[in-house]
């Protein structure tokens, strides 16, 4: 039989708190974060930046790069400068403030890239942005 005391125990309020299903959520967290990341990045075009001191990492709402050849990628995916246009269009309309991020393989000629500007600009995106692989600081 319960005495008197035992249900006073019982009635207590909780005082701690046990962190393990906290802990088990932000680490799966931490995984998926993980996988989505290594897949965005395996969509990414090689390309040989060039370098810069004040260079810093951002994101884009259209991804833009140029290869070493000329070739114009919008978003991973291979286009002519008419779907260029036609698309850089469709997020102009839909975005108020339509930014871009250049990537542009260092070999590649200035007049491609003043070409590509160009052709954003046409189409109201005026803020730009150059992707470049920061240099090491000694």
């Amino acid at each position: 039989m319960a005495s008197a005391s035992d249900l006073d125990d019982s009635s207590e309020s909780i005082t701690g708190i046990n962190v393990t299903p906290l802990v088990d959520v932000v680490l799966v967290l931490l995984v998926v974060l993980m996988v989505t990341a290594s897949y965005v990045a395996s969509r990414a075009i090689p390309l040989e930046l060039p370098r810069s001191a004040t260079g810093e990492s951002t994101g884009g709402v259209l991804a833009i790069s140029v290869d070493k050849s000329g070739a114009l990628y919008l978003d991973g995916a291979l286009v002519d400068d008419a779907t260029f246009t036609l698309r850089v269009r469709a997020v102009a309309k839909a975005s108020q403030a339509p930014r871009a991020l250049i990537s542009a393989d260092g070999a590649v000629p200035h007049r491609r890239v003043v070409r590509v500007i160009d052709l954003l600009r046409r189409e109201g995106v005026t803020h730009l942005g150059f992707n470049v692989r920061p240099e090491e600081l000694l």
